[in-house]
């Protein structure tokens, strides 16, 4: 699988997720969102970018969902999030969809909670 954006050529793992972390930008993110059925917004991209921080600025640490849920509260602190939030915008599973289309490496754990 790869991923085609500005005539260039990413390559992908079987599930998607880019072989080289560093061929990460915005606009491989908007062609991974598009190809799994997302367009991305402002919400979109406050997840994306928290992952993206909790990655390269915390030894690696891929966020599970309860984690994300904590960040993005207070990235949010003006309204409520939960579960449901999370999942009405990456409804293949926040922290695997999100982290897929924010650059970074498959986490290998088991579930997302």
């Amino acid at each position: 699988m790869a991923y085609h954006v500005d005539g260039k050529v990413f390559e992908s793992t079987e599930t998607g997720y880019l072989v080289n972390l560093n061929e990460w930008d915005r606009n491989v993110a908007t062609e991974i969102a598009r190809t799994e059925g997302l367009e991305l917004t402002q919400d979109h991209w406050d997840v994306i970018e928290f992952l993206r921080d909790q990655y390269f600025n915390h030894n690696g640490e891929l966020p599970n969902n309860r984690h994300i849920l904590k960040g993005m509260q207070e990235v949010w602190s003006d309204r409520k999030v939960d579960n449901k939030t999370l999942f009405d915008l990456f409804p293949g599973n926040p922290s695997k969809q999100a982290g897929r289309i924010a650059g970074l490496p498959e986490s290998l754990r088991k579930g997302g909670y």
